[in-house]
């Protein structure tokens, strides 16, 4: 579970169950004790003056019999509290999963000076920038150029990401090819993400070219395919220049947008821009309860004081 809440004030306010309810049935043996203790005829011993007359002694013997009765009373208490009382306590939420791919372009272009690097290393800067206000969901890492590469899975475990930094780099490979097919790489990310049953699906396209396999209507047709199966895809266009009109159209027919991007400080802009834009949504789990032993031990406390008293001053004696 999440954070616990606050101790729970009263049992007024929240209601009690019992963790282990069963437990109950061994109130039999106390509560039959009690009964033995008020209706037993075992105490009067015959002696010479009983047929006088002497004073009404009965309050003095319910005394006695209710400082009796305080011993199966603590069993009570104690059994109570071995079958863990709890308290509703606050309602627990938990942060919405969204399942984010980030769809990276591996192809030799990316390797063109961007700030103090190239545009590969302020990409995956800026993602594991992104990771950290994103805490929560669960993230993929496709690379892509002219073939496609599904490097991590999708998963909350952030460190695999810095880890593919150095190993990919588009100069340091060639085993995807050169090229750019955004459309091919849509198209598997789509797959990927469509295996997820739960939380939200979301593709960002980080990239600096256009791609041939998005023209003659396929950006719109493969727009509207990722919208059927509620995907939702924001475009980057890493570089400078104007973004490519079909990465517009496959974007907004999404749902989604395409920015462009000129330094690695607009890059890391755009990333807060769509993180704000997808805002993280909670969603209500269930009540969460808390064990709430306090009354009932200030109750036997309570009970093995008087009952402590009541020894210096309260037992049958039948002279």
């Amino acid at each position: 579970m999440n954070d616990l809440p606050e101790q729970a004030g009263s049992a007024a306010d929240f209601g009690l169950t019992l963790q282990r309810p069963l437990m109950l049935f061994a109130l039999l043996i106390p509560v039959m004790f009690g009964v033995w203790i008020w209706t037993r005829q075992g105490r009067r011993i015959a002696l010479p003056f009983d047929h006088g007359q002497g004073p009404d002694r009965r309050f003095l013997q319910t005394l006695i019999t209710l400082s009796e009765t305080l011993v199966p009373a603590l069993f009570c208490v104690a059994i109570i509290i071995i079958s863990i009382p709890l308290a509703t306590g606050s309602p627990v939420n938990q942060r919405k999963l969204s399942n984010i791919e980030f769809c990276v372009d591996c192809s030799g272009s990316m390797t063109a000076r961007f700030g103090e690097g190239d545009r590969y290393d302020a990409s995956m800067a800026a993602i594991n920038e992104f990771l950290g206000y994103r805490e929560g969901d669960a993230f993929g890492l496709t690379f892509f150029a002219t073939d496609v590469v599904r490097w991590c899975p999708l998963t909350r475990d952030s460190s695999a990401f810095r880890c593919a930094i150095p190993f990919m780099k588009p100069d340091a490979q060639r085993a995807i090819g050169g090229g750019t097919m955004i459309g091919r790489a849509l198209q598997y990310c789509k797959k990927v993400l469509r295996e997820q049953e739960d939380g939200d699906r979301m593709i960002i396209l980080v990239s600096d070219g256009m791609s041939g396999d998005l023209r003659n209507g396929n950006d719109i047709e493969i727009g509207k395919q990722l919208m059927q199966d509620g995907v939702v895809v924001y475009g980057i266009h890493i570089g400078g220049g104007e973004i490519p009109a079909e990465i517009v159209n496959l974007t907004t027919t999404t749902g989604g947008e395409a920015f462009v991007s000129g330094d690695p400080e607009g890059l890391k802009s755009v990333f807060r821009r769509i993180d704000q834009m997808e805002p993280a949504e909670v969603e209500f789990v269930g009540i969460e309860y808390v064990e709430y032993f306090e009354p009932f031990c200030w109750l036997g406390l309570v009970i093995i004081g008087v009952w402590t008293l009541s020894a210096f001053g309260l037992r049958y004696t039948p002279w």
